[in-house]
């Protein structure tokens, strides 16, 4: 016999007997289906041995607790959704348990302590629903963005100690109407809304393109759940409407998901045509969509090149669709999720009444926001507004509780890429240099494809001395999503690397690219001036020297000494220029 360490599945059919009693050829079945068309490949795609099966009962082993939960709720949605047009007394569904212990290893079976608590908790869980312990609770806890609430300590059978667990209930797919907004009567209300990634549509008329669809699709779903801004529904739930004609509102009400990404793929020749939008299912709207047509050369060269630009060109869209469904509601009305949308929209404007508006919706959503969470990363924003540009009565102040706001944020949740974005941030503005890179750079591991740390990535690294990095990371940012909210950051550092080189010419054209986002933002007035004063362009440099004191009254040399350059020559000599072109000293 051998010991081990590893999570453990066990699942139980409820009433099985009755099921088999009333209709026994029909429970078989849709038990097989269900096997081979859910379970088989969820096991596959995570991890999973089936130690063994009973005719109503499995039992699996996972390496990974956090494999164990993904595969239980996946497999809990999906035949959720199989089942949803049966009575509700004749629907398969399973009560699942999880727990992570000390196994002993006797041939293909399993047995212990470890395997005798998961089938307790198995118990303790509603039908269609999951229970876990809180070892596993831990291991997934940050790691997977699933809603658990808290039984407390429980007493389970021929159990010494009481085992503290955690209950998870399956969304029901019967209760929303199909013309109800999708996630207004889910669990996760009043929090970021969740998405669907449907099999993109082989149209080529190549059975060996269907590899490629479902590539595109799944790769989606990855890249999608490393986003802070959407909850994103497995796999095996959205991939059971392969083949089928899909009615928007019916499938997101069934899936229980405000939008759906959806898509097609045609071969003809060398080339492929890639189709893909976003559609709100509430409305059935699209929220974007956009075609890409590229020459086979490498087939997954291709997918993650379209993976990574729809990925891009969505998560703006979706921020400003969340923002118009919210815009005309009573402010005292908000959910959390609402409030951090509002605020949004007012902290890019970059002034000072929005500002102060985009702080009291902040801390409206984190009042609101279990566990007080959500709206802290983008307070933090807020108090470095009120540091860089002298709005509070204590700038000092304000850049101490931007950078524990910050901290609080990733500490709540060390895997949101949002978040050490903004503490990276933080770091700048501390003058820590290699904290600030060090953080960035787990942003970017987290979620290789969040454009925004991207962009300050680069505008870290200018104010890091180091141009040649920062440019084309930035200009890489622009390029990908052009309407994001983290430009201005972008815009701020991208000036900084061309005056590191001297290269007025190429800052000039980003500089009135930033004045035309923000036209009523003092800094980016004041980088147009300072270009226009190294490039000869007195009148111009006149106008936009009035401009920024016209936005600024107060304004002085001394204003900008916070910028957080390492380099002293690049910042003396920004100093210098703004003292020549008439900006007052003091």
């Amino acid at each position: 016999m051998q010991r081990r360490l590893a999570a453990i599945l066990a699942a139980d059919m409820v009433g099985y007997s009755r099921l088999m009693g009333a209709d026994e050829e029909g429970t078989i079945g849709r038990q097989h289906h269900i096997r081979q068309t859910v379970i088989d490949p969820g096991l596959k795609d995570n991890g999973g041995r089936m130690v063994k099966t009973t005719g109503d009962g499995l039992l699996v082993e996972f390496a990974s607790a956090v494999d164990a939960v993904r595969f239980a709720i996946a497999m809990q949605e999906a035949i959720a959704l199989m089942e949803a047009a049966g009575d509700q007394d004749t629907r398969i569904r399973y009560r699942v348990g999880i727990n992570v212990g000390d196994i002993v290893a006797d041939g293909d079976d399993i047995l212990g302590d470890g395997v005798n608590i998961s089938a307790r908790l198995e118990g303790l869980a509603e039908p269609g629903g999951l229970c876990i312990s809180d070892t596993v609770h831990q291991s997934v806890k940050g790691k997977l963005d699933v809603p658990f609430n808290d039984l407390g300590p429980q007493t389970l059978k021929n159990i010494e100690a009481p085992v503290r667990a955690w209950k998870w209930h399956v969304f029901d797919p019967q209760s929303v109407k199909s013309d109800d907004t999708a996630n207004s009567d889910t669990p996760l209300a009043g929090t970021k809304p969740s998405i669907a990634v449907l099999p993109f549509n082989n149209m080529s008329g190549d059975r060996e393109q269907d590899y490629f669809a479902d590539g595109m699709s799944e790769d989606l779903i990855t890249e999608l759940s490393r986003m802070p801004w959407f909850y994103v529904t497995a796999r095996n739930t959205s991939f059971t409407f392969r083949d089928t004609a899909v009615d928007i509102k019916a499938a997101g009400a069934a899936m229980g998901v405000a939008y759906i990404l959806e898509g097609s793929v045609r071969k003809s020749g060398n080339r492929l045509r890639i189709n893909a939008q976003l559609i709100d299912t509430a409305t059935a709207n699209h929220v974007w969509a956009d075609r890409y047509d590229r020459e086979i050369v490498d087939v997954f060269d291709i997918q993650d090149e379209i993976t990574r630009a729809i990925i891009a060109a969505i998560s703006p869209e979706f921020i400003s669709a969340e923002f118009r469904k919210s815009r005309h509601k009573d402010p005292s009305q908000l959910d959390a999720w609402e409030c951090v949308m509002q605020g949004r929209a007012h902290i890019w404007k970059f002034g000072k009444k929005d500002a102060e508006i985009a702080r009291q919706l902040f801390e409206q959503a984190i009042r609101a926001s279990p566990g007080g969470v959500m709206g802290l990363a983008d307070l933090a924003l807020v108090h470095f507004l009120d540091t860089f540009y002298r709005w509070s009565d204590s700038p000092g102040q304000s850049m101490k509780l931007m950078m524990t706001t910050a901290e609080k944020a990733v500490a709540a949740d060390e895997n949101d890429p949002l978040a050490l974005t903004i503490l990276a941030w933080a770091y700048l503005f501390s003058y820590q240099w290699d904290e600030a890179i060090e953080t960035i750079d787990r942003a970017i591991a987290l979620s290789p494809n969040f454009v925004p740390a991207m962009g300050v990535r680069g505008a870290i690294y200018a104010c890091n001395d180091e141009p040649d990095i920062a440019i084309p990371a930035i200009i890489d940012a622009i390029r990908r999503s052009p309407r994001d909210g983290f430009l201005p950051f972008w815009y701020m550092g991208i000036f900084w690397a061309f005056h590191t080189i001297q290269d007025y010419q190429a800052a000039l054209v980003h500089c009135r690219q930033s004045v035309r986002i923000a036209p009523n933002n003092p800094t980016f007035i004041r980088q147009l001036a300072v270009v226009y004063g190294m490039l000869g362009e007195d009148d111009k440099c006149r106008q936009s020297v009035a401009d920024y004191l016209r936005l600024v009254p107060t304004a002085t040399v001394s204003d900008a000494a916070n910028i957080p350059s390492r380099n002293p020559q690049s910042l003396a000599r920004f100093l210098q220029i703004l003292q020549k072109i008439g900006v007052p000293e003091a």
